[in-house]
């Protein structure tokens, strides 16, 4: 029977060997100044690092995340349904969708949904 160190020592061994052959075949023969250099949302990586970004794509990050959390809580509340008392669900899903559209009118009625001036 195999020890423990000998176990470790093979599965270094392949991993070892696998990072090493797939290091020599992902080499690329013709380097591109514009494919290596890193890509920024919003930015040129060629010119100064200090000048401001656009709103815009903040705003577009910002708004995703808020939906990205809203389905993240949405998704549970809709699979409990079955199993909850329904007025505390009704209760607690209304609340929480109005909050959304409190949030969103705020959103509105402050020009953040403009996006043309």
């Amino acid at each position: 029977m195999l020890s423990i160190l000998e176990i470790s020592l093979i599965i270094l061994i392949i991993s070892l060997l696998m990072m090493f052959i797939a290091s020599t075949l992902s080499k690329k023969i013709i380097v591109d100044r514009e494919k290596s250099s890193p890509f920024e949302c919003g930015f040129d990586p060629k010119s100064s690092a200090r000048i401001p970004f656009s709103l815009r794509f903040f705003l577009i990050t910002i708004i995703f995340l808020i939906f990205d959390v809203e389905i993240a809580l949405i998704l549970p509340i809709i699979l409990i349904m079955k199993i909850s008392n329904l007025i505390m669900w009704t209760m607690t899903t209304m609340i929480f969708i109005t909050i959304l559209l409190i949030g969103l009118y705020h959103e509105w009625n402050q020009g953040m949904l403009n996006w043309s001036n």
